[in-house]
């Protein structure tokens, strides 16, 4: 069993810290690599392990070595639960726990060295040619500079009172509502992740999400159609100044003290009016 311990000090980039760890992993012949978990080795490594055909863990506590055998131990749920575990791969990458570093290569008996790094900056360095900003352009439905916030719910692909579904004119009539209003867009998770709603709002990624792993805009009003106003939903509507929902349940999550007025309608005819209204 071959162990090699590398210490990786100071600043680099990703393009520059990934070719050369991965020369450096390949050069070791060595069965088992130690290296510190910092900032940099958690960033490059992973990818140096993968261009260099290594295994590799992170955030190891322990590791304990018996012949040809490896195991190592990690904390699981928040430090609960210490897990053990071992791997037949090799080479083996082990990132471990900064502090403990050198405490497992005094307990395995090896000298950490200096891993060769490229610390020069290299004709690969990305260059900023220009910048454009994602509200740009007529067909952005992302407009940060808008009064107001435009949110469409799941509700808008559910069938309506004629027991259909109606996605594509939903699309229009949402497109339409944007188009007039000049206002921004955005989504409910549920909506963004339904596959079958892709082909008619081609203009919504999950860019324009809102709330749980989507965005917090920043909007003076915000307009909620079709959402039930869930908890996560609403978080990222928390520096909305004025909040307003149109939902055909009047017990949804809105009416629960979270929209300041919520209108008991039917968002497909509420907001069809409102496009007449606007001309």
């Amino acid at each position: 069993m071959t162990i090699k311990a590398f210490s990786v000090e100071g600043n680099g980039t990703y393009s520059q810290d990934v070719p050369a760890f991965a020369a450096a992993l390949g050069g070791t012949g060595a069965d088992l690599v130690l290296v510190p978990g910092n900032s940099r080795v958690k960033r490059a490594m992973p990818a140096a392990a993968l261009r260099a055909g290594a295994a590799i863990d992170t955030n190891i506590v322990d590791v304990a070595v018996e012949g040809e055998t490896v195991v190592v131990r990690r904390w699981a749920y928040r430090q609960r639960i210490l897990t053990a575990f071992s791997r037949t791969a090799r080479p083996w990458v082990i990132v471990t726990d900064p502090a403990l570093f050198g405490d497992i290569c005094a307990k395995l008996g090896v000298t950490a060295e200096a891993m060769p790094v490229c610390d020069a900056v290299g004709a690969s360095r990305t260059t900023v040619n220009g910048l454009r900003s994602a509200g740009a352009g007529g067909e952005s439905t992302i407009r940060p500079d808008a009064q107001l916030l435009f949110v469409a719910g799941a509700g808008w692909t559910k069938k309506q009172a004629d027991g259909a579904t109606h996605l594509d004119e939903a699309a229009a009539t949402i497109k339409g509502f944007l188009g007039k209003s000049g206002a921004s867009l955005g989504s409910s998770k549920s909506l963004v992740d339904m596959p079958e709603a892709a082909a008619a709002f081609t203009f919504m990624s999950h860019m324009n999400q809102v709330g749980q792993t989507g965005s917090t805009p920043r909007h003076a009003k915000g307009l909620a159609t079709c959402c039930h106003g869930e908890e996560p939903h609403v978080v990222g509507w928390r520096f909305i100044n004025e909040r307003r929902a149109v939902n055909l349940d009047a017990n949804c999550g809105w009416a629960q003290g979270k929209a300041d007025v919520l209108y008991v309608a039917d968002a497909f005819e509420v907001v069809k009016k409102v496009n007449e209204m606007l001309g």
